[in-house]
């Protein structure tokens, strides 16, 4: 189900707290998109929405949401001009090492989802780190998508299980919608029970698209770089007042 902004409900109204989301994911859409309607280079569309990543952060953690899901990098964003793509690997690592202690003492554990192996050496080590130093932190994970495309975790994981298929480990007849969610990058973690996607676009563009199956979607036509605190209430309540039937 499809929610928009429209749909949402007055900031009056409280947040029901054991309503509020376990798992929330977010495609942060629109950075360059603020970058020019503010008559800024598109390096400055990045370092406001990583203000604003501080700043959800915060805001999920003391509305009670366990898991935060951050695409921050797809498998096409390579795509992109290679300043482009060097300033936001640039930029990663720069998150990471400058915020990881600060996660670490608000006990937020960071992982990650995608293919990690083809990123620069310096991102890939400062993702070790931040992952090393938060292992224990049980308040609130924070899943970080980095060259991460659904089509290709799937790809993956079909080759993992092929893989102990041949080697016995696992037979067809074991094959369960189950175990085909433990071979995935998402294995051991809560499916989102909301996505947010921000700046207006009507798409999941390749994420999470086996996870995503019965999420509860809300749109906004904010652009990344403004979303707060407002924003995200109304995700919250708009999704309250969703009747998650799951197929029932």
């Amino acid at each position: 189900m499809v929610i928009t902004e429209s749909c949402a409900l007055s900031n009056k109204e409280a947040v029901v707290p054991f309503k509020v989301p376990s798992h929330i994911a977010f495609i942060m859409d629109g950075n360059r998109r603020w970058a020019k309607n503010h008559h800024l280079g598109y390096e400055a569309g990045y370092w406001k929405g990583i203000e604003t990543v501080n700043e959800v952060i915060r805001l999920c953690k003391n509305y009670g949401v366990q898991t935060v899901t951050l695409f921050s990098f797809s498998t096409e964003n390579w795509n992109r001009l290679d300043e482009e793509v060097e300033l936001l690997m640039n930029l990663f690592s720069y998150y990471l090492d400058t915020k990881t202690e600060e996660l670490r003492e608000k006990d937020i554990q960071v992982l990650s989802i995608g293919e990690l192996s083809k990123l620069p050496e310096k991102l890939k080590q400062s993702i070790a780190n931040a992952k090393e130093r938060t292992k224990h932190c049980e308040s609130l994970k924070l899943v970080l998508a980095l060259n991460y495309g659904s089509r290709d975790e799937i790809t993956r994981a079909v080759k993992g299980i092929v893989n102990d298929i041949d080697k016995g480990v696992i037979s067809k007849q074991d094959l369960t919608e189950k175990l085909i969610s433990s071979y995935l990058d998402t294995s051991g973690l809560k499916d989102p029970d909301l996505l947010i996607r921000t700046s207006g676009e009507s798409r999941l563009s390749n994420f999470l698209l086996w996870q995503l199956c019965y999420t509860e979607v809300y749109i906004t036509q904010t652009a990344w770089p403004d979303f707060n605190e407002q924003e995200l209430l109304k995700a919250i309540k708009t999704y309250q007042k969703r009747d998650r039937r799951f197929g029932k």
